[in-house]
């Protein structure tokens, strides 16, 4: 107990501000700013303190500024509750108690804090360079809990230690991990605030929003094919699928999966692939057109969408089969083909009338509607770019007649609306094409540059057939890599723009990928594939305890082996002697190790004048064993004898 209410030395601050600063610092991008620098200010002012031995603040203050942290944090998010506010009440609480630091108890408690930062900050991002991070911080604040208890070793001394003592916890970390019983979900899985900002494509397409989202060179998904990968103009990825139109935006119209087998049968040959979907926050998966079969937990809208049962919030991996030669809609819903046919009552009439056109020359040939549809965007010469202009509010008439500039969205859009207008049910496909195979670990990278539109038109007698106009005017888009498609003065992307930077980027992803494969994605499935190579292929959860008792028994037995017999044998002697300084110990008279025992027992004997004589014969008899030349083995056995008697017979207590 009077250890615990010993004052903190300066030397102990530091490591304490050290351990709360590589705590707090990863948290900074996730918590308000002025949370960041409220506690960057305690941070200063503990610092100031320990620097110019300042009187430390009045606890007055300090019960204030809980109560100010506190209702600023409620006032911020409405709640205590939650990931972000717990962490932002985690981070207050430790810089304010880091300003009444006073004991050792207070550093502590201190450190404990910083222990549980570190934990917070996965609840925000799980990345491998985060994990190492974490690694760092939590070697500084076990040496920290070191230099709590003993302040004189140096700090390589106390980073060493402490080095070695989380290198001993790894095995029990290692088993744990993987014989724990797992459940489905995350590694770290808590729902995210409702105000957590997500990316990727939206519900609604206008011009200019998939433009805004290929400026951005984020993984949306990696695919790992079980066969050869194919062409790059084959990787179509379905996502949301947009029939609705009020002149300006189009939006999603089926928001609910009521088919959870596809309702198209199994033509030539399939494709088998496993896609790891990144979080974006909506409902919709990302399958190569047409899948064979939904994922767990998910249905096909009856406008053929892949959506999830809840939002996609967390990394999702899930395998799929891909039949590129099966029809859909051969027989399809008549409210379904008049939702695909809807167009505002007015606008666009330069399109409205070519497509009149077309309707009166090829009379109730759809097949020949479209194929007119396609020779006149090629005879428009349309042209691909990120930057188009801005259109108003006739913005097809603007972009068929007059700029003759777009993106995906423009040409997607277009296309559907000439077609309505002729008669043809058409609607809009967002999701990606193509993507770039990384040649490190095989897996095929679709970013948020890859983002892309096309069009899928209702023929009598053929069932909806995927036509991308994008691929009329500009074939390069669908057949090669965003780069290659726009023009050379084009604002392409960082990464597309640096060539040297590709053979980098493909390390990072592909070592960013394992960690998420076999650390963060590693679920149930995973844990009994990976048992079922050692002879469990369905282990339940106590058989998975059993063993996992048993392993981290022989675990202790091995290493409590090897620390013992690599343990050097302590002198007799010194055995007694610590026995002795210890009984001193309890009347608040602590030997320190630097300090010789003759010098101990002249301090000792001032503050015990009763036991003065015989602190100090125990000493000398100490120091003669100790120090002395060797005396014979049978002498020295009965002065050591002599001297545990000594130590037994020192009644202080």
């Amino acid at each position: 107990m009077a250890r615990l209410n010993r004052p903190v030395s300066r030397r102990q601050t530091h490591w304490l501000l050290a351990s709360a600063l590589a705590a707090f610092l990863p948290l900074t991008p996730y918590l308000p700013l002025w949370l960041s620098a409220g506690a960057g200010a305690m941070f200063l002012w503990r610092g100031l303190l320990n620097w110019r031995q300042w009187r430390q603040p009045p606890r007055i203050l300090m019960v204030l500024l809980v109560f100010i942290g506190v209702g600023a944090v409620l006032f911020q998010y409405r709640s205590l509750m939650g990931r972000t506010p717990g962490v932002s009440m985690l981070a207050i609480f430790l810089s304010l108690k880091l300003l009444e630091l006073r004991s050792a108890r207070d550093a502590i408690a201190s450190a404990l804090l910083c222990y549980f930062l570190v934990l917070g900050q996965f609840l925000f991002t799980q990345t491998l360079l985060a994990a190492a991070f974490a690694c760092i911080t939590l070697v500084v604040t076990t040496a920290t809990l070191l230099a709590a208890n003993d302040d004189r070793p140096t700090p390589r001394q106390h980073l060493r230690r402490a080095s070695l003592m989380l290198l001993q916890a790894t095995p029990f970390m290692l088993v744990l991990f993987v014989l724990f019983p797992r459940i489905q979900g995350p590694l770290w899985g808590l729902p995210q605030d409702r105000s957590t900002a997500t990316s990727g494509l939206s519900d609604s397409l206008s011009p200019g929003s998939i433009a805004q989202i290929s400026q951005s060179d984020a993984i949306a998904f990696r695919v790992k094919f079980a066969g050869d990968i194919p062409l790059q103009a084959q990787l179509y990825w379905r996502g949301p699928v947009m029939s609705e139109y009020d002149g300006r935006t189009w939006r999603v119209g089926q928001t609910r999966g009521d088919l959870f087998s596809p309702p198209w049968s199994a033509q030539g040959p399939a494709i088998d692939y496993e896609v790891t979907l990144e979080p974006h926050g909506k409902f919709w998966l990302f399958a190569l057109e047409l899948p064979g079969k939904m994922p767990p937990d998910s249905a096909l809208s009856r406008d053929y969408q892949p959506l999830a049962r809840e939002a996609v919030r967390n990394r999702l991996r899930y395998r799929q089969t891909a039949w590129p030669e099966a029809r859909a809609g051969l027989v399809e819903s008549a409210d379904l083909l008049r939702a695909a046919l809807a167009l505002p009552p007015s606008g666009n009439p330069r399109t409205r009338a070519r497509a009149a056109a077309w309707r009166q020359q090829h009379g109730d040939d759809n097949a020949a509607i479209v194929a007119a549809a396609e020779a006149f965007f090629l005879s428009q010469f349309l042209t691909y770019t990120l930057n188009p202009p801005l259109l108003g509010e006739n913005s097809v008439d603007e972009f068929l007649f007059d700029s003759k500039q777009g993106f995906c969205e423009h040409f997607a859009a277009a296309f559907v609306f000439a077609l309505r207008a002729a008669g043809v049910p058409a609607r809009i496909v967002a999701g990606y094409q193509g993507g770039e195979v990384n040649p490190i670990d095989g897996y095929l990278v679709v970013r948020q540059y890859d983002a892309h539109a096309w069009t899928e038109v209702w023929i009598n007698g053929q069932g909806w057939r995927r036509i991308d106009p994008t691929a009329i005017s500009a074939p390069s888009r669908v057949a090669n890599p965003l780069a290659t498609a726009l023009p050379q003065n084009a604002d392409a992307p960082f990464m597309l723009r640096q060539a040297w930077l590709q053979a980098v980027r493909h390390r990072l992803d592909a070592i960013g990928n394992g960690w998420n494969q076999w650390v963060l994605g590693y679920n149930p499935q995973r844990q009994r594939d990976l048992l079922a190579q050692f002879g469990m292929p369905n282990p339940d959860w106590q058989n998975l305890i059993a063993l996992l008792a048993a392993l981290c028994g022989a675990t202790t037995i091995v290493m409590a082996f090897l620390i013992l017999h690599r343990r050097r044998p302590i002198d007799p002697s010194y055995a007694v002697w610590l026995k002795f300084a210890h009984r001193l110990e309890k009347r608040d008279i602590r030997w320190q190790r630097w300090e010789g025992p003759l010098d101990f027992a002249r301090r000792a004997a001032q503050r015990l004048p009763h036991h003065a004589e015989e602190i100090v014969d125990i000493a000398a008899d100490y120091a003669t064993l100790r120090y002395a030349a060797p005396a014979p083995h049978d002498e020295r056995q009965r002065s050591l004898a002599r001297l545990k008697a000594k130590v037994r017979g020192l009644r202080i207590d």
